[in-house]
C-alpha cells in the first residue's frame, strides 16, 4: 500500500465512514466537532453516512428540531452542525477571528458596529416574544424599527448575532428554517481556558479528520496558523512526512487494514472532501463554482459523481463514473445506493 493511500484508508476510519461508526445524528457532531451544513439536505445525509444502521431523513431532522444540535455560524463564516453541549466554547475560540473576517463586508455594506447592535437588539427582542421566526420575519421586524435588509445585509445582520452567542437555529418550520435564542436552545454553558479550547478543537479535528496538515487545520478551524500549531502541540499529536508534506495525528489512534472495495456516495460539502487544503494525497476531484461534486468515492478516492433523481414512487441516482467499474465495486455500489434511498425515501 502506497503511503497516501494508507492516509486515505485511516480518513475513511476516523471520519467514520467504515469500522466503528457511531449511534446518533448527536455523536457524530460532536465527534467531528462542527460538521459543514450550508446545503442543509446534503448535510443531514453526511451525518446519517456515519451512523452504525440506516438512519432516514426524519430521524436526523427530529435531533435538530430538538436543539441537540444547532446550525449556526461557528468556525469558518459558512454554515456548521455543532452540539448544543459544544456551541458555546467553540464560539468564544472561533468568534473574534470570524467577525475580522467579515469586516471588509461590513465596510462596503454600511453595516457598522453600532447598527449591528442595534440590529442584534432588535432580533433578540423579537425572538424573546416569539420563540423562532424565519430570516423573513426577522427582517419585518427589523423593518419596523427602521431598518430595512434583506439579501447579504440581512444575512450579516444574522450572522453578527449568531456569532456574539445571541441566536442560533431555531426548530424547522415545514421546509423553513428558523432562528431562536441561544440560551434558550443551549442553556448549559461548558467553559474552557484558551488553551483547553484550543486542545480541544485540535482534538476533535484530528480525532475525526487525521492524518492531517497544520493547513488542514487551520482551513477547517478558521484559526489563525499559530492557534492551530498551539492545539496541536497541547494534544501532543504525532508527524509523519508524507511526499514532503508533514501529517498529525492523535498518538492514541488505532486503525486496521480495510477489505476492498469500500463504495460511498458523499454528498456536497461532506467533510471528507471539504475538510482539508493539502490534496495531493486524498485529491477530491474539480469544483464547479466554488461547490464541490457529490462524490463517489472507492476505497477513499474520488471515482465518479453521483446526482438523486426523484421520481413520483421512489428516488433514482445517477451515476458517472471516470473509469471502467468492477463487478465487485458495482456490487458495493448498489449497497451505497440503497442505503441513500433508505435515507431519502421520506424527503
Amino acid at each position: 500500500m502506497k503511503r497516501s493511500d494508507s492516509i486515505a484508508s485511516r480518513r475513511l476510519q476516523n471520519q467514520r465512514l467504515v469500522g466503528s461508526r457511531l449511534r446518533s445524528p448527536v455523536e457524530v457532531v460532536e465527534w467531528f466537532g462542527g460538521v459543514q451544513a450550508q446545503d442543509y439536505t446534503a448535510a443531514k445525509w453526511a451525518l446519517a453516512l456515519r451512523q452504525a444502521k440506516s438512519t432516514t431523513d426524519e430521524a436526523v431532522e427530529r435531533a435538530i428540531d430538538e436543539g441537540r444540535i444547532l446550525r449556526t455560524h461557528v468556525l469558518r463564516p459558512t454554515w456548521h452542525f455543532v452540539s448544543a453541549a459544544d456551541v458555546h466554547w467553540m464560539l468564544e475560540l472561533t468568534a473574534p477571528r470570524i467577525h475580522k473576517t467579515l469586516t471588509w463586508g461590513h465596510g462596503k455594506l454600511g453595516l457598522d458596529l453600532k447598527l449591528r447592535a442595534r440590529a442584534e437588539r432588535v432580533i433578540e427582542r423579537a425572538l424573546s416574544t416569539h420563540g423562532s421566526l424565519t430570516r423573513a420575519e426577522l427582517a419585518e421586524h427589523l423593518a419596523r424599527a427602521g431598518m430595512r435588509a434583506k439579501g447579504v445585509n440581512l444575512a450579516l445582520l444574522s450572522m453578527h448575532a449568531e456569532l456574539n452567542g445571541v441566536i442560533c437555529s431555531g426548530p424547522r418550520r415545514g421546509k423553513q428554517s428558523t432562528y431562536a435564542l441561544l440560551a434558550q436552545r443551549a442553556p448549559a454553558r461548558k467553559r474552557f481556558s484558551r488553551d483547553e479550547a484550543l486542545g480541544e478543537l485540535a482534538s476533535r479535528y484530528l480525532r475525526s479528520h487525521g492524518p492531517a496538515t497544520v493547513r488542514d487545520f487551520v482551513w477547517w478551524s478558521g484559526l489563525a496558523t499559530a492557534d492551530a500549531r498551539r492545539g496541536i502541540d497541547i494534544v501532543r499529536a504525532r508527524s509523519e512526512v508524507v511526499d514532503g508534506l508533514t501529517y498529525w495525528s492523535l498518538r492514541d489512534a488505532r486503525h486496521r487494514e480495510l477489505a476492498s472495495p469500500l463504495v460511498h456516495l458523499v454528498p456536497v460539502y461532506d467533510e471528507y472532501l471539504v475538510a482539508y487544503r493539502d490534496l495531493e494525497a486524498v485529491p477530491r476531484g474539480k469544483a464547479f463554482w466554488g461547490i464541490l461534486p457529490q462524490a463517489i468515492i472507492v476505497d477513499g478516492h474520488t471515482a465518479g459523481t453521483w446526482k438523486p433523481i426523484r421520481r413520483r414512487d421512489r428516488v433514482d441516482v445517477e451515476l458517472k463514473f471516470g473509469r471502467k467499474v468492477t463487478r465487485a465495486e458495482r456490487e458495493a455500489l448498489d449497497q451505497a445506493i440503497e442505503r441513500y434511498r433508505n435515507f431519502a425515501k421520506q424527503l
